[in-house]
């Protein structure tokens, strides 16, 4: 059996279909807000007299967990944990019902998804 898992953005301000998640930080605070092409142009426009008088620092650090797996792992929520483990059924990965899957196998089903 194959399975196509298709994920879809979800623009937070008007619910419409979302073209990316910007990130962004302000005051010690760091956001994300999935977003449509025409409303993250529009953040960026709003910014663009900010950050243009602004001093750079360079990009943000990550923690010392920052690799894809775990990122990957911290990004899925429950529904997709299901997803990843009729995925792994049919793809002969035995995995326990419940409890962590391990990032080996989340990074496989990413893969095989195109994410």
């Amino acid at each position: 059996m194959t399975q196509k898992v298709r994920e879809l953005l979800i623009d937070d301000l008007d619910g419409g279909e979302a073209a990316e998640t910007v990130r962004f930080s302000l005051d010690g605070e760091e956001y994300q807000i999935d977003l449509s092409a025409r409303h993250a142009e529009a953040l960026r426009a709003a910014l663009r007299p900010y950050t243009a008088a602004a001093r750079r620092l360079g990009r943000a650090r990550r923690s010392s967990r920052s690799t894809a797996a775990s990122r990957a792992t911290m990004s899925l929520a429950p529904y997709e944990s299901r997803a990843v483990r009729a995925w792994a059924a049919a793809n002969g990965i035995t995995l326990a019902s419940r409890g962590r899957i391990p990032n080996t196998v989340i990074e496989r089903y990413l893969a095989h998804a195109g994410r």
